[in-house]
């Protein structure tokens, strides 16, 4: 058996609740600090330009209280950088970002915009933030990420969650087939291999089987069954699933 992936709680959801109504509850740091109790591997937080979950106050005490590595995913603005650099994170996901969607809905589209990425990492990776690209399962966007320098992608998992959960399951086989291709040819570049967005305890397994796979980046669908089994439980299920999908 190899080592399972780590996994990594994206705390981003608690903030939605407590920004729904206003006030300090419930806490994100709470809850980030919940997850590493429960032995969670890393925290995820996105800081958004529009601050519609977590906020800036809310990373300042992430830094300040987490033991284990944060996650801080972020578009690539001059503000983000700016930040990033300011707390130097052990390490930074470049995601894309628009401002009428409600979560992540793709990949970064690396290849279009490849100069303007590259130089954009540079000064990050100088820092000592280990860089993380968030991409579809397209060769040509993995290629296009190894150039720039990237260390790390993180494969977007959206599509094949969508399609399991809309029971259309050859489209659902075939995206998978996909992301375990295309984990496989990024491995060969020398790029660490991550997998995130939308993933549940139905559909966490087959993806945590692939053996290059280093980390699962994970929050909607923990926070949202936090609610019912209390977040450490919620944690150590999931940690089981991706354990037993090694096994």
């Amino acid at each position: 058996m190899s080592n399972p992936p780590r996994l990594g709680v994206n705390i981003d959801h608690v903030a939605t609740v407590r920004n729904a109504r206003g006030g300090d509850v419930p806490d994100p740091v709470r809850a980030a600090l919940l997850a590493e109790e429960a032995g969670a591997d890393g925290i995820t937080a996105h800081l958004r330009e529009d601050r519609r979950h977590i906020s800036d106050d809310d990373i300042e005490r992430l830094m300040a209280a987490l033991k284990v590595p944060l996650n801080f995913e972020m578009a690539a603005t001059d503000e983000m950088q700016a930040i990033a650099l300011k707390h130097q994170p052990h390490a930074v996901c470049i995601v894309p970002e628009k401002r009428e969607e409600r979560t992540t809905e793709g990949g970064l589209d690396v290849a279009r915009d490849e100069n303007r990425l590259a130089h954009f990492i540079a000064p990050l990776r100088d820092a000592g933030c280990r860089v993380s690209i968030f991409i579809a399962a397209d060769r040509s966007q993995i290629e296009a990420a190894n150039r720039i320098g990237a260390e790390v992608i993180e494969l977007h998992t959206g599509a094949y969650c969508d399609a399991h959960s809309e029971g259309r399951f050859e489209d659902r086989d075939r995206e998978l087939d996909a992301l375990r291709e295309m984990s496989t040819f990024a491995h060969s570049l020398g790029l660490e291999v991550h997998a995130g967005h939308g993933l549940t305890y139905e559909t966490v397994g087959p993806v945590a089987a692939f053996p290059e796979l280093m980390e699962l980046n994970i929050g909607h669908f923990l926070i949202g069954e936090a609610i019912f089994r209390g977040l450490t439980p919620s944690i150590h299920e999931m940690q089981r699933l991706i354990k037993e999908a090694r096994t």
